[in-house]
């Protein structure tokens, strides 16, 4: 099959993945849309909101609609980094007496991880990840151990409860992809959740596509070809987020104290590269980096005393810098 007719798949497999997901989950669809992007770009995900907007629903679904191994992890303040990658213990061999170290898989060794409420662990908790979402693999006392493919991260995380919750370090929050923020639904939509969530309404998920034809589709997002401009387009945009670089506009300068990294534009590129395929379209434009900025951009940027002190937020700064361009 050459790669016209596995952009047409990778379509038809968006679409059919789509409709299974709105069989439960009702409204949403950006964020569904997003959550697909990530998951064929070989990316992560943050997913911000408040209870009882469904989050872990989504998650869930999206695995129920792939043939992967789905794992659920609560984040606990009183969890240890080894209930997440896994321990070793010492065995006696019943016959010859013989005591020896044997490694017993954690949860993290599965297609995709759910950590429900991330940052309500310590750093040396959530650093367990680390590891496992750049160099897909976990080492244990010297010994390392691969990780399935694709392995995908949703995290979850709840914005208004800050009793007993532990900060995100940058470099955590830099390995995820998007950091997405969910929104209360509207009035139609509530009703219709309200219809189908207390009646006896059990919808059927069924499977769409296999671990092997997800990874087909994530060589195949490597390979789709992006125009210089579009390029120039997502660093460009990236750079201007930085106070010290000589492109940054003056509110940079006065609100932000770090910009987003080098990750930021390949992240940029890869979900501009994957829209496009799922939406049948050979090449990504400046359009669909532009899609992807506030969700790319919203978590990496540092903002100062200014802009906090004024209520600013990240998403204002990526908002004022993509009108500068227009």
């Amino acid at each position: 099959m050459d790669d016209v007719q596995l952009v047409e798949k990778l379509k038809d497999s968006f679409d059919r993945i789509k409709k299974e997901v709105a069989k439960v989950i009702i409204g949403q669809d950006k964020i569904v849309d997003q959550l697909l992007i990530s998951l064929f770009s070989k990316g992560h995900c943050m997913l911000v909101g408040v209870p009882g907007l469904a989050k872990t629903l989504l998650v869930k679904t999206i695995a129920s609609t792939v043939d992967l191994n789905f794992n659920r992890i609560q984040f606990t303040p009183d969890l240890m980094p080894s209930d997440i990658t896994g321990t070793e213990l010492i065995e006696e061999d019943s016959v010859t007496k013989r005591r020896e170290f044997r490694f017993i898989k954690g949860p993290i060794f599965s297609n995709v991880i759910l950590a429900d409420e991330i940052n309500r662990t310590p750093p040396k908790t959530q650093s367990a990840l680390l590891e496992a979402m750049q160099e897909y693999r976990v080492t244990i006392a010297g010994n390392t151990y691969p990780l399935d493919q694709p392995f995908f991260v949703l995290a979850t995380q709840n914005p208004i409860e800050q009793e007993g919750t532990y900060p995100l370090p940058e470099a955590q929050l830099d390995r995820f992809m998007f950091n997405l923020w969910l929104d209360y639904p509207s009035f139609t939509e509530e009703v219709e959740i309200v219809k189908t969530t207390t009646s006896d309404y059990k919808a059927q998920i069924e499977k769409v596509i296999s671990a092997k034809e997800i990874i087909q589709f994530q060589e195949l997002i490597r390979r789709v070809p992006v125009a210089e401009n579009v390029i120039h387009y997502a660093v460009k945009s990236v750079m201007k987020t930085r106070p010290n670089d000589a492109t940054a506009p003056k509110f940079i300068k006065d609100l932000v104290r770090w910009g987003a990294g080098p990750r930021a534009s390949q992240n940029l590129i890869l979900a501009a590269k994957s829209k496009a395929a799922l939406e049948g379209r050979f090449t990504p434009n400046i359009d669909d980096v532009k899609t992807a900025l506030i969700p790319v951009l919203r978590h990496r940027i540092i903002t100062n005393f200014n802009a906090e002190a004024e209520g600013i937020t990240t998403v204002d700064i990526v908002e004022r810098i993509l009108r500068a361009e227009e």
